[in-house]
């Protein structure tokens, strides 16, 4: 684990050092959304995957609300042709949960990377670089206890929490719109009962963006700094893909 992180911070110091030039003192933190860029186009393809998935979904709708109709009396019978029928189809129920899922360890690298005072063995030099005077390897709380909300560190913050907050607004305004145009019946489980909870689960989902006001907030500055990129490019990367969809597949998508 010593050996992935030493060559992980190798890493993010070539990049800072390819965009020193362009961004000086700033070049680490670019090289974090740099990094966050490379991930998220990585994962792209799996992201139209998923929208195409979405949309096979949505087009058995009519063939699954049939089969609950016809083994409505026998749950298991029921679950078994809605499984097959999604075989058939080649279409998976989770696909949309594989883009968040496999950028989960570049989040956790940075974090650790930016959490640890010694990295291989060595003082960890990259908890020195900054953003605008604010070191990478602080929290919110750092900055608030040295010049409080408005003081130099913490305007870097308020900054991050105002792109948050304008991306989970579009997110929540397109969502509500989407949900206007597009009614959806309540989802069922496989006996074709209505889902205890999903009401209530559809309500809060267009709210789920702004949780992550809550991530910026207590993680080191870099993470932070990876969280809101990424946030900001699923929110253009689903109002493309998923333009189309109704309410239910698009909310998914933006909570993941």
């Amino acid at each position: 684990m010593s050996a992935f992180m030493s060559a992980f911070a190798s890493l993010v110091g070539a990049f800072a050092d390819l965009l020193h030039p362009f961004f000086q003192t700033a070049s680490t933190a670019a090289a974090i959304v740099l990094f966050t860029a490379l991930v998220r186009l990585a994962v792209h393809p799996l992201s139209r995957a998923a929208a195409r998935g979405q949309r096979a979904q949505r087009r058995l709708q009519p063939q699954i609300a049939e089969l609950r109709k016809k083994h409505k009396k026998n749950p298991e019978r029921m679950q078994k042709a809605i499984m097959e029928l999604h075989k058939e189809e080649k279409v998976s129920p989770l696909s949309g949960c594989l883009p968040s899922l496999l950028q989960m360890p570049a989040f956790f690298l940075l974090y650790h990377l930016f959490s640890s005072q010694k990295i291989g063995g060595d003082a960890n030099q990259l908890l020195g670089h900054q953003l605008f005077g604010a070191p990478l390897g602080e929290r919110w709380r750092d900055a608030l206890a040295d010049g409080g909300v408005f003081g130099a560190h913490g305007l870097v913050y308020l900054g991050l929490f105002v792109i948050v907050a304008a991306v989970a607004t579009f997110n929540y305004g397109r969502t509500k719109r989407q949900m206007a145009a597009n009614p959806t019946t309540p989802a069922t489980g496989p006996d074709g009962q209505p889902v205890p909870g999903m009401g209530a689960m559809t309500k809060v989902m267009p709210l789920m963006s702004f949780f992550t006001l809550f991530t910026v907030a207590f993680v080191p500055l870099a993470a932070a700094l990876y969280v809101v990129t990424s946030t900001t490019w699923t929110a253009i990367e689903r109002a493309y893909l998923y333009r189309d969809m109704p309410a239910a597949g698009a909310a998914m998508a933006t909570a993941a």
